[in-house]
């Protein structure tokens, strides 16, 4: 079991820094269906990295990886290429860094975030943890990766769930601690705020370069050995 959850942490612990959608589930916190919109967010954030990940695991376990066949070569290049497709995204978000001074761009669609019904927040929660590139390529590297290493299904599913745990955390924490700190949580959260804006596209390109190198040096033993 240990096994299977060091394979996933560290692409969780990528999962989980995720700027856009914290500063997302923050601004549901200070709208007036905060209570309500706070949780579903997260619920829709959660289930998609479990449907993700779960559904990854079993079809790419399928083919027996762990077995060195077909399918351990198939898994090998397709994290080459998620690799190199993160550095590419790594490249992108550096270049798209504000200079010193200069009002960061964030996406249009989040002057409307603090106004969603819960549906919304929901559907929001699921897009932005199942279909965002980063999320999707960590979390697909992540479950394919567990299926090579031939566990059982209990310790396979185990690890899975450390996965959706640890990579929820970062939307959880704000969440529960609005609910706990009410009013009093507000400053701190603005301020969390204000600095994941401003360095958004630095974080996510060092995020980028960090796992897009790890997918690619474990892709290349495989296919070299």
């Amino acid at each position: 079991m240990s096994q299977g959850i060091a394979e996933v942490l560290t692409f969780a612990v990528g999962v989980a820094i995720s700027p856009v959608p914290i500063i997302a589930v923050i601004l549901m916190l200070f709208s007036a269906r905060a209570k309500v919109n706070g949780p579903m967010f997260l619920l829709g954030w959660s289930a998609a990295l479990a449907v993700v990940s779960f559904a990854v695991y079993f079809v790419s376990d399928a083919g027996d990886p762990s077995a060195g066949n077909g399918a351990a070569d198939t898994i090998s290049w397709g994290k080459l290429v998620l690799g190199v497709l993160l550095l590419v995204l790594a490249l992108r978000n550096w270049q798209k860094r504000p200079a010193p001074g200069e009002e960061p761009d964030m996406p249009k669609w989040m002057s409307g975030v603090d106004d969603l019904a819960p549906a919304k927040a929901l559907a929001l929660g699921l897009l932005l943890a199942g279909v965002n590139p980063k999320n999707l390529i960590l979390t697909v590297g992540a479950a394919a990766g567990l299926a090579q290493l031939g566990l059982g299904t209990t310790d396979a599913v185990v690890s899975l769930i450390v996965l959706v745990v640890v990579g929820s955390v970062t939307i959880a924490a704000p969440v529960v601690y609005y609910l706990v700190g009410g009013s009093r949580a507000q400053a701190t959260l603005d301020g969390m705020k204000a600095w994941l804006t401003a360095h958004n596209n630095a974080v996510m390109a060092v995020l980028f370069v960090v796992f897009g190198v790890k997918l690619i040096s474990d892709a290349i033993p495989p296919l070299t050995g």
